[in-house]
């Protein structure tokens, strides 16, 4: 039975720091101690201090597939050039060399310094949850040559696609997959807005403990990620997935994200996050399902149920693209594309067979005409209740043509007792003031009431007989001249 070293470790870090000298040539080892962390027992890594002060680390796989990865975390590091690393704003392992462990090999990389943060724990606001959206960013921003030159995966939105069906149909075959769940990612697979994204570089296997974080003194930040064997040029949402396991925190970390993304915007970005998130609990369940191992089966079909409890219950938003929101260039842009109504050359305001604007004019004027006429009359004895009478049922009007015309007004324009206005409420203010303008409303279809006056419009009480001189009669017709051109106007018709 082989020794059991500190944290699981099946290799003693003094053995893993003789791989160094082998590694490194002329390198001097004087301190070692274990580094194995979150790995599951899959790796067994070490610290070695130098005798030049440098610090550096080795890592060593403790599996076939564990070597697997180790090889392509090595081929996705010497990928990174000098250039790519001076954009990302914070340290990526350097590979300083290998060295033969038995039936594996060992991995030395420069020391990257720096605490992990379980995602339960990353805290909300500045600091620790938008600097890791934005160290994201920074790896989607990589140009995808880089990622293709060094021979590494690289697939279109299409067989990102392809991928999740191909999971689903393995864990429906399982038949411990709970129906709402297959029925909500096939759903997710087939709504073609989701998969209509740019793929990018994406580290591929991303989580909480792929960041280190430094405190400085504007705060906490990310200072290096760790774990590169994932690089791909993939969905973008594949780093984004553990952030659902920081509630607290996520709100803030796609805030960073956004901040440091130059890319235009994916607005199904967190819908796939998520469905990369529970699809983790497919991947776990056709894992023990391929090992023959109950114990992951179960462990498995207990998360599933958990998660679809919570979908079944509408604690989890839907995957499926929604009608996104319209933004104002959206709005502006729709208006733009929508035609004009056609508007008629010929003025049509009110011209209906009951009302010609032309004879309606006249008539105007020739009421306020036989007012001011009613009014001089009263010098003679005539008394306000008489200037008040009912108006005659016919009117003869002199045509500006030479032609005489009648007019025949309808009973229910008669004034009632104790009307007093020279036109009806809505017209007085216009006939006072012939500048005045009036609301007027063009659906309206009910007969304009007009109603011969004791009191001539801007007095404020009865004429008298010493009232009607020459100068009073001259203003008032030029005060009638004026309300019959703001009425003509009031109706549409040319002056």
């Amino acid at each position: 039975m082989p020794p059991t070293y500190p944290r699981g470790m099946t290799r003693s870090p003094f053995t893993l720091a003789a791989s160094v000298t082998q590694a490194l040539p002329g390198a001097m080892v004087i301190a070692a101690g274990s580094l194995t962390q979150n790995s599951a027992g899959r790796y067994d890594s070490a610290v070695a201090l130098l005798a030049d002060g440098t610090k550096v680390a080795v890592r060593a796989p403790a599996d076939a597939d564990a070597g697997r990865e180790l090889a392509a975390e090595t081929l996705a590091l010497r990928a990174l050039t000098v250039g790519a690393r001076s954009r990302l704003g914070f340290g990526a392992p350097t590979v300083l060399g290998e060295a033969g462990l038995g039936n594996a090999r060992a991995l030395v990389v420069d020391f990257l310094p720096g605490y992990q943060v379980d995602a339960a724990y990353i805290p909300a606001g500045d600091g620790i949850a938008p600097s890791m959206g934005r160290a994201i960013a920074a790896i989607h921003s990589l140009p995808t040559s880089l990622v293709r030159d060094a021979g590494l995966s690289s697939r279109t939105p299409e067989e990102s696609r392809t991928a999740v069906t191909t999971l689903l149909e393995h864990a429906m075959a399982t038949r411990r997959l709970p129906a709402a769940l297959a029925a909500r990612w096939r759903a997710a697979a087939e709504d073609d807005a989701l998969w209509a994204f740019e793929h990018v570089v994406v580290l591929g296997s991303a989580g909480a403990t792929s960041f280190l974080i430094e405190d400085h003194e504007s705060g906490p930040g990310v200072s290096g990620i760790l774990g590169w064997h994932g690089l791909a040029v993939d969905d973008p949402a594949l780093d984004l997935h553990w952030v659902a396991s920081a509630p607290e925190a996520s709100a803030d970390i796609y805030a960073g994200y956004a901040a440091g993304a130059y890319r235009t915007p994916d607005s199904y970005l967190h819908a796939r996050a998520r469905m990369y998130a529970e699809l983790e609990f497919a991947k776990w369940l056709v894992h023990g399902h391929e090992l023959h191992r109950d114990d992951i089966v179960e462990d498995a079909v207990s998360l599933l149920d958990g998660l679809v409890a919570s979908v079944l219950n509408h604690q989890q938003p839907p995957l499926t693209a929604a009608p996104a929101d319209l933004d104002v260039a959206a709005v502006e842009d729709l208006l733009n594309r929508v035609p004009l109504p056609t508007t008629s050359a010929a003025e049509t305001s009110f011209q209906t067979d009951a009302y010609n604007p032309d004879m309606l004019s006249l008539f105007e004027a020739s009421e306020l005409e036989r007012a001011n006429e009613a009014l001089r009359s009263q010098g003679g004895g005539s008394t306000a209740a008489d200037a008040a009478a009912p108006a005659p049922a016919e009117h003869a009007m002199h045509d500006p043509d030479g032609e005489t015309g009648v007019i025949e007004l309808d009973a229910d324009l008669a004034p009632g007792p104790g009307v007093d206005t020279a036109v009806g409420a809505h017209a007085s203010a216009e006939l006072g003031d012939p500048t005045a303008s009036s609301e007027f409303d063009n659906t309206s279809t009910a007969p304009v009431t007009v109603i011969a006056s004791d009191t001539p419009v801007g007095s404020t009480g009865a004429h008298t007989a010493g009232d009607t001189d020459t100068e009073d009669d001259d203003e008032f017709a030029g005060e009638a001249d004026r309300a019959s051109q703001a009425a003509f106007r009031r109706w549409g018709a040319k002056p």
